[in-house]
């Protein structure tokens, strides 16, 4: 039986009636943060991704979480639709509990944004002398990736040191008060332990890790909101040549944002950071798989990744 106009409305308003939050929950994104989330931060901040998503008929919640692992998680449960970047090893962890992303946009290499320090008097100088000693580190994190790489480096494995699996903010009370003989991190933690605690770093990522960070969405949601991403996508590039542009102008957001981080700690850490907003190709993901198969090497995974079974979006005009 053929639908008359009077009949689409009327069906219209009945399953509005019954299902009064379904019109609300698909115009809401659900972005998911963390403090080192630094453009989506900015954005946050300065309400610029809301206005833009607005055209879209698009609201904005966001969700803060401690550390990337928690936040992919959340994302795989359908808890967040977008997640803001992680390190380049988050998603890795993610893919071999059974998650389906999807990565669209990606930062350019920041090696040097990520450390291994120890303390100004700390006896340890060489990645050699981490042998035995007890290091303060994120699981999942770029910086856990980077302790694999540098202990390889020095001819050593995770069984040669004594790891204490910390979120950073753990992890700087146990480096502070000497709980740990080394701890590795990220910036804006770096920046921060250096000019505070007086903080040596022992080795960053360069010819380590490259350290790239990682825009990733529910295959689902990007599946369905293709110009939501897209939007976002543009807010991201957008937000990443001001930074750069604007490095005082930036600290003065961020700083008060970051534990009131004064502005000389706050550009330190952001002129580490490349916030170049790329869209991610298919080459990018052989880093990704060297990293799954260095964690697997190392029994922390547990089962193989391929790094390749994930769905990549590609920004328009790109």
């Amino acid at each position: 039986m053929a639908f008359t106009p009077l009949r689409h409305l009327a069906l219209a308003l009945l399953t509005s009636a019954l299902l009064p939050g379904l019109a609300s929950a698909e115009q809401t994104l659900r972005i998911g943060y963390q403090k080192s989330s630094t453009l989506l931060t900015l954005l946050k901040a300065q309400g610029s991704l809301e206005q833009r998503l607005k055209a879209e008929g698009v609201r904005i919640s966001w969700h803060e979480f401690p550390s990337g692992l928690p936040l992919l998680e959340a994302l795989n449960l359908g808890n967040v639709d977008l997640s803001a970047d992680v390190a380049d090893t988050v998603p890795v962890f993610t893919q071999a509990a059974g998650a389906k992303l999807t990565y669209f946009a990606r930062e350019a290499p920041s090696p040097t944004a990520q450390a291994i320090l120890v303390s100004a008097d700390s006896p340890l100088k060489t990645l050699a002398d981490l042998k035995g000693k007890r290091v303060a580190v994120t699981k999942a994190a770029g910086s856990h990736y980077l302790l694999i790489q540098a202990l390889a480096k020095a001819g050593l494995t995770f069984k040669d040191i004594t790891p204490a699996y910390l979120i950073p903010a753990d992890g700087r009370a146990a480096f502070e008060n000497h709980k740990v003989d080394a701890w590795v991190t990220w910036d804006p933690y770096v920046a921060s332990a250096q000019r505070q605690q007086g903080a040596r770093i022992l080795a960053d990522g360069s010819g380590l890790a490259s350290y790239q960070r990682y825009y990733l969405a529910g295959s689902e949601y990007a599946q369905a909101h293709p110009q939501v991403l897209q939007q976002v996508y543009l807010a991201l590039r957008e937000a990443g040549a001001w930074a750069k542009a604007n490095p005082a102008d930036a600290a003065g957001i961020l700083g008060p944002l970051w534990g009131n981080l004064d502005s000389a700690t706050v550009q330190q850490a952001n002129a580490r950071r490349s916030y170049d907003v790329q869209p991610v190709k298919r080459e990018n993901l052989a880093e990704q798989q060297r990293i799954a198969d260095a964690f697997w090497r190392e029994g922390l995974l547990p089962r193989a990744v391929d790094a390749e079974d994930v769905r990549l979006y590609e920004p328009s005009g790109e």
